[in-house]
């Protein structure tokens, strides 16, 4: 599959001098990862790790080793800012989930998400996503819809707050406290779009 690369030298974090040292902090850390879960087991890591590389269509471990290192930190803390009635916490959607997930693999494909090939891969992750998702014992308890989305949101969040994507979707990184002064052109600081095609 082809990819385009629209902006091939911008480095995001080329820019951290105009940023403030908090904000510089918190930006330089998330280029590092640790893989020192607190939540998660390492099956479950390893089945997230196979999740989100095709949620997110990303490979790259760093970057899917960051998106595993949030969920994590995320699950840890507990922390949730709405939920719907009878929807279980975070924690306990994502953990009991996960448990459905590997028992609904082995029990069709006798093996495990992560051993699966990408198609079928794919297949009971759409499965999920529409609450279709077989043997339906194995998921009873557990909102498939939910479940998803909870992967969905956590997995996005990280990967699009991480600086190498910033700086491939031509993001500039934080404007503060310098800010945006142009609105019908692009400030200085900010990337200029250069495309071309690249294997995905």
């Amino acid at each position: 599959m082809k990819k385009a690369i629209r902006y091939l030298t911008y480095d995001v974090m080329d820019e951290q001098h105009a940023w403030d040292e908090h904000t510089r902090s918190i930006v330089r850390d998330r280029l590092q990862t640790t893989g020192d879960y607190q939540f998660l087991t390492t099956m479950e890591a390893e089945i997230l790790r196979a999740w989100c590389c095709l949620l997110v269509d990303d490979h790259r471990p760093e970057m899917i080793q960051y998106v595993l290192d949030h969920i994590d930190q995320s699950l840890t803390k507990g922390l949730e800012s709405e939920r719907k009635p009878g929807v279980p916490s975070a924690p306990v959607l994502v953990r009991s989930g996960l448990k459905a997930l590997d028992d609904a693999c082995q029990a069709v494909h006798t093996d495990r998400f992560f051993h699966l090939d990408t198609e079928q891969k794919k297949l009971l992750m759409t499965e999920i996503c529409a609450g279709e998702a077989t043997p339906h014992e194995v998921w009873k308890g557990v909102p498939q819809k939910e479940f998803f989305k909870k992967l969905l949101t956590l997995s996005i969040e990280a990967y699009y707050s991480h600086p190498k994507v910033w700086s491939e979707i031509g993001y500039g990184g934080p404007a503060y406290p310098r800010g945006y002064v142009r609105m019908e052109r692009l400030d200085p600081w900010e990337p200029k779009e250069d495309v071309r095609k690249d294997e995905a």
